[in-house]
């Protein structure tokens, strides 16, 4: 019987195996990089989306206390309004405080009886405690305490954080008798016809390494103004507060 042999079949060369191998790297490369573009834009975009929210939060815990100030005459050294811009900057003053506000568990409390609406609050930029952000980053935080109180040590220590990696956080007053906004308000027997605020924060890099910053500036008008002496003492008899 006879058997007719086929060619033997044609092998791959070193050089078409190489450039195989170069095209499927070239491949595997723009794959990687694409997901690695894909990542860093989600990560900037979640990062970016953090910042904003808790900016919000921040406008909102501000602007809330700013439009419950209360201010009387007779005892600046509970109702003063102070601003001072710098390192740190503050903002300091005292509200009637909604139970929303935050916090307000430990003051206003009905099983435990207490009830302390009036607080003076300290809006101060200090640096951060979290290892991870270092030293260098500041953090907006939050103190309050019931006007006629010591602050609690608890509160003290561990003041509530409003904002992280703050770049910039500028209170601005709204001088009447010089007609234009100051940086620094010190004077104890009056309060701002209105208040304006700017909150810089700052964050991470995104995709194309440009830095992503979040601001925001906003005017504040007080409903209220502050309470004179005399309204205070009709007939010589002082009003409770």
């Amino acid at each position: 019987m006879n058997c007719k042999q086929h060619p033997p079949g044609r092998a791959f060369t070193l050089i078409e195996v190489m450039v195989a191998i170069a095209l499927f790297g070239v491949i595997v490369a723009a794959i990687y990089s694409t997901w690695t573009l894909v990542i860093r834009s989600s990560q900037g975009g979640m990062a970016m989306a953090a910042r904003v929210q808790r900016a919000r939060v921040a406008v909102r815990t501000i602007e809330t206390s700013l439009t419950c100030i209360q201010s009387f005459q007779s005892s600046p050294q509970y109702y003063s309004f102070v601003v001072l811009n710098g390192d740190p900057s503050q903002l300091i003053f005292t509200a009637r405080l909604p139970f929303f506000f935050p916090r307000s568990g430990r003051y206003m409390n009905p099983v435990t009886g207490k009830n302390f609406p009036v607080r003076q609050l300290f809006y101060t930029v200090e640096s951060s405690k979290d290892p991870e952000m270092g030293n260098s980053e500041k953090d907006l935080v939050l103190r309050q305490k019931p006007i006629l109180m010591d602050m609690d040590p608890d509160e003290q220590g561990t003041p509530l954080v409003l904002a992280r990696n703050v770049k910039n956080f500028v209170v601005e007053c709204l001088d009447t008798n010089q007609g234009k906004w100051v940086t620094e308000w010190d004077n104890t027997n009056s309060i701002p016809p209105q208040v304006r605020y700017s909150l810089v924060l700052g964050g991470n890099e995104d995709a194309q390494g440009a830095a992503l910053t979040v601001g925001i500036t906003n005017i504040v008008t007080f409903p209220s103004v502050m309470l004179p002496a005399f309204l205070q003492k009709p007939n010589g008899v002082q009003l409770p507060k």
